[in-house]
């Protein structure tokens, strides 16, 4: 379509009308503002927040800026939420970036922003979550969304959760390898061991670069160790359960029938066993092969 000509603009009503209701909403916003400012933070923590509406609202009078104005709304609480001094300021968190997410769904810096602020400064994972579900929900296609509520939860050592938001990520288009390495490292965490196991394997074959063919190959160790370890023990307990004692090697666990087979480790090498304890470890350190 050709662009309108400036005088045919000039004599336009509905574009006079238009200017008319855009200054009139700067000037209620201006006045807004001002009340807000005048009022004491230290008195009343937060008290700007609560004149903002909900962003389904706001974004009926901004007349197709309303990108601008979750800009401002943003910028605006990167400046409240570095001010100590507000100790209150994290019960209104949730309201302000789901207006921001409300004028522009798509503007995927806050959901960030917003649960990094909840989980490290507010020390809230579950808000920090919220956001970026939030986030997600009106991104689908953006896998960084679960991906970064997986490592949030990973760090607080929630190895189901982070799990279960990896696993999200991953079955996103376009999500990176390093998501499958992460989510068959919390699958072990949660000792799945089965699923870790495959993930690895699956990694380990499909990748082209041998560093990575490393990290799987350690993990891979790793895993088997875990998965013969538990073989052993069982094994050593159901001896110790007969004769009330522990085997003096694991020669004796196969000889008595507790064992059909001794396991060995991914590299060949047999496991560690100490007569005393019971307890079985590997040769090596699975990161250090």
């Amino acid at each position: 379509m050709a662009r309108k000509s400036s005088s045919h603009i000039k004599g336009d009503p509905g574009v006079i009308f238009l200017t008319a209701v855009l200054i009139l909403s700067c000037l209620v916003f201006m006045t807004l503002k001002v009340r807000c400012d005048q009022i004491s933070r230290s008195r009343v923590p937060g008290s700007a927040i609560i004149y903002l509406p909900s962003g389904k609202y706001l974004k009926y009078v901004t007349f197709g800026y309303s990108s601008v104005l979750a800009d401002l709304i943003y910028l605006w609480a990167i400046q409240y939420y570095s001010n100590y001094a507000i100790p209150e300021r994290f019960q209104y968190l949730e309201h302000i970036f789901s207006i921001i997410s409300e004028l522009d769904p798509r503007y995927v810096d806050p959901y960030e922003l917003g649960a990094l602020i909840a989980v490290y400064e507010g020390n809230n994972l579950e808000l920090g979550l919220r956001i970026l579900d939030m986030g997600l929900e009106k991104n689908p296609d953006q896998w960084f969304f679960p991906f970064l509520a997986g490592h949030l939860a990973q760090l607080r050592k929630n190895y189901e959760l982070a799990r279960a938001y990896y696993k999200k990520a991953m079955d996103i288009p376009g999500s990176p390898e390093i998501v499958k390495r992460l989510y068959a490292f919390s699958a072990f965490k949660t000792m799945d061991l089965e699923t870790a196991w495959r993930t690895w394997l699956e990694i380990y074959e499909t990748s082209r670069d041998e560093r990575v063919k490393k990290i799987a190959s350690n993990h891979l160790y790793q895993v088997k160790a875990a998965i013969d370890k538990q073989i052993i023990e069982r094994a050593v307990a159901l001896f110790r359960e007969k004769y009330g004692r522990n085997p003096y090697s694991l020669e004796q666990l196969k000889r008595t029938g507790f064992l059909k087979e001794i396991p060995k480790d991914l590299d060949g090498l047999d496991y560690l066993y100490d007569p005393a304890t019971g307890e079985v470890r590997a040769a090596q350190i699975w990161w250090k092969r």
